[in-house]
């Protein structure tokens, strides 16, 4: 198995994305309840403070901080992503690599993070979360998008190590 360099830094806040395989579904959205399952036993058995997190059609953005001592990180995305394609009774057709390595083809494999190193990109990892559905045009402002940390809490957020503390948000 191929080992990713990642910056696994005990702690920290960092800024994800992951994406389906195919960038055009809609699977996310139509199996929320889905995903909010997976995504709620995977926090229960590793915890992290996530104060947002986005849900489009085809991919996802969350803002994580780990607990301290810990950088599970991986772990957390590969249960999320596991459970949920396992609840997912679709044919993905994956491609002959993932077939043969018992993936069904739904997320990319890898994700992307970056490691949140100060106020200012704590704020912009925020504000990209928030505006994300309106930069794809699903909807005109970022408060309609009910698949959205934003949706169900508005209000003033700072960096976890600020003056505000964020609860965790539920996609």
């Amino acid at each position: 198995m191929t080992s990713y360099r990642r910056l696994r830094l005990p702690g920290a806040t960092y800024f994800f994305t992951l994406c389906l395989e195919d960038r055009g579904s809609t699977v996310l959205v139509d199996h929320i309840a889905a995903l909010r399952a997976a995504y709620a036993a995977t926090l229960r058995e590793f915890p992290a403070n996530c104060p947002a997190i986005v849900i489009l059609p085809d991919h996802l953005h969350a803002i994580w901080t780990e607990p301290e001592g810990c950088s599970d990180f991986s772990e957390r995305w590969r249960r999320i992503k596991a459970r949920f394609s396992h609840s997912v009774r679709q044919d993905f057709q994956p491609n002959a690599s993932k077939r043969d390595k018992r993936e069904r083809g739904l997320w990319q494999r890898r994700f992307w993070e970056h490691a949140i190193r100060n106020e200012d990109e704590f704020v912009a990892a925020m504000e990209y979360c928030r505006i994300n559905p309106v930069k794809h045009g699903l909807v005109d402002s970022p408060e309609k998008w009910e698949y959205s940390s934003f949706f169900r809490r508005m209000g003033s957020i700072a960096h976890p190590t600020g003056s505000v503390s964020a609860p965790n948000a539920r996609p």
